[in-house]
């Protein structure tokens, strides 16, 4: 009897491990509350990561392994979508803004100007606030794909060049201006640039794991 109870009582608390694990609703999505202060130039995809990393730790979440939502094309070019996980993501007041890959990059998304928030809980502006700072850094298509628009891999900052910007706030003009991750490419890659399109040089991050 005693066997047959410590294993009832190990498959117990298996089951409330798993469930504990899968109701785990912690931040694990937000765009960036500051960019790099140099434009386009984050440091590469590394210094990116670094930043997502860093916001993140000052926000009681940094245990987690922290990617930039950011594609990079040419040699050794990777898709912003290969590089965040499986999800689910939630954001930092606990809401689900997508279940998996194919939900973030379809219209049944959760992301939006309210939902879309910094890693300290605050909303980002969007177009109808001054200044508007809706465009946010991806350089990547409307499936999360690379581009040719990523600010040479994210370490220019000069007034020519582009990266894709997408509108968190899904309003805007451009390509295709509801869309988070693909609304237009920025008019330049310096910090000016950036601002004077409608953004600040934010990008978003999302927990691998």
């Amino acid at each position: 009897m005693g066997f047959k109870r410590n294993i009832l009582m190990l498959a117990g608390a298996a089951l409330l491990s798993t469930s504990a694990m899968a109701q785990d609703t912690s931040m694990s999505f937000f765009i960036t509350s500051k960019g790099s202060g140099d434009g386009g130039n984050l440091g590469g995809l590394a210094g990116a990561d670094m930043i997502c990393k860093s916001l993140a730790t000052a926000a009681g979440q940094g245990d987690k392994d922290w990617k930039a939502y950011l594609s990079t094309n040419g040699d050794g070019g990777v898709n912003a979508r290969d590089r965040i996980g499986q999800g689910p993501w939630y954001n930092a007041k606990g809401v689900m803004v997508a279940r998996d890959i194919d939900d973030l990059h379809s219209d049944n998304n959760k992301l939006s100007k309210e939902n879309s928030l910094s890693e300290m809980g605050m909303m980002i502006n969007g177009r109808d606030d001054s200044p508007n700072q809706h465009d946010i850094l991806t350089g990547s298509d409307l499936m999360g794909m690379m581009s040719e628009n990523t600010c040479s891999n994210w370490t220019s900052s000069v007034e020519d060049g582009s990266g894709n910007v997408g509108h968190h706030d899904r309003q805007g003009g451009g390509v295709n201006p509801i869309s988070w991750n693909f609304a237009h490419p920025s008019r330049g890659c310096s910090q000016q640039n950036l601002i004077a399109t409608g953004g600040n040089g934010y990008f978003y991050c999302f927990a691998a794991k």
